[in-house]
């Protein structure tokens, strides 16, 4: 599990420094991911959205999957179930 904080810059800031605005993340790893690193799936719970992401790969570079907290719920419901 990821203890630190993930600073992402906001897509509205230039590279000059004009409206800089960070936004942090705590990343969860999900209890299935094996300590060895075959599917690490990590996951982080913002105010609107759940973000999804393959933490065997670079952060700064690997797509994110933002789901709807219905939908993550109802999404977990089924796998659990």
């Amino acid at each position: 599990m990821s203890a630190a904080l993930q600073w992402f810059k906001s897509t509205y800031s230039s590279d000059e420094g004009d409206a800089c605005l960070e936004v942090a993340v705590s990343w969860r790893k999900s209890s299935h991911s094996s300590s060895e690193g075959g599917q690490c799936v990590e996951v982080a719970s913002c105010a609107h959205s759940i973000l999804v992401r393959d933490s065997k790969q670079n952060p700064s570079e690997a797509p994110t999957l933002r789901v709807g907290p219905l939908s993550w719920a109802a999404f977990t419901a089924a796998v659990t179930a």
